[in-house]
């Protein structure tokens, strides 16, 4: 296992890309590792190298992942998302504790969060739609990565349609969250719930308008129509 992952390290390390590298902290409010390689790139060596352990046993490759979340350098968890979703197939029940474990211990920025939720997390949902019960318990967490878990976890669920009273129930808990990055996760889930619902968001966020941070109601409403952004943004 150590081979695999030194293998990963000197790739990333052979791809630093100076101008990335001294730019990434920028778009973080909080303190993070990164090696300095573009995201792009990142997924082309993600892949390239998931040849050689594809016909490795899903734990195996579930191990893989954790020792690249806990190195804590951004590309690595990056890696660790792609190689955890390029083995969807093979999700079972009792693989969301893996999941959980990576969220609560090891995702400290809005990236990782993201990436990990939208894809990996997202489709066990998809497939295991009774675990839906564990966002709202995510929601209710302390950790400000958990509560935004909750919510982008349903991205691209909610594009699709699916999920819409849950995803109510989510932004009703998160609600008066004071966190930004948690506002704006849940935000970000309405506004995909719009593409597929867009008058039920509508009718959601003028319900909670009065007390809805400004900040998610302006992410609820991004995909809507002039005139009922106009309408959602009156005093």
């Amino acid at each position: 296992m150590q081979t695999i992952i030194k293998t990963v390290q000197q790739a990333l390390i052979e791809n630093i890309d100076e101008k990335t590298r001294d730019n990434a902290q920028s778009f973080f409010k909080e303190k993070i590792l990164y090696h300095g390689v573009k995201v792009p790139l990142v997924n082309k060596i993600s892949k390239e190298l998931f040849t050689s352990i594809k016909e490795l046993p899903k734990n195996e490759i579930f191990s893989l992942c954790e020792a690249l979340w806990k190195s804590g350098y951004s590309e690595e968890s990056y890696i660790a998302c792609n190689w955890s979703y390029f083995i969807h197939t093979q999700y079972q029940p009792e693989d969301f504790t893996v999941f959980e474990k990576w969220v609560n211990s090891y995702v400290n920025n809005w990236a990782s969060c993201d990436t990990l939720c939208n894809h990996t997390i997202g489709t066990f949902i998809e497939m295991y739609p009774d675990y839906i019960f564990r966002l709202k318990e995510w929601a209710r967490s302390d950790n400000r990565w958990t509560k935004r878990a909750a919510a982008v976890t349903l991205i691209i669920p909610a594009r699709k349609g699916m999920f819409l009273q849950d995803i109510f129930e989510i932004a009703d808990i998160l609600l008066y969250d004071p966190d930004d990055l948690v506002q704006k996760g849940y935000g970000w889930m309405l506004k995909a719930a719009s593409e597929a619902h867009q008058e039920e968001v509508f009718d959601y966020v003028m319900s909670k308008k009065a007390t809805m941070p400004r900040t998610s109601l302006r992410y609820a409403i991004e995909k809507m129509p002039k005139e009922l952004k106009v309408q959602a943004m009156a005093k």
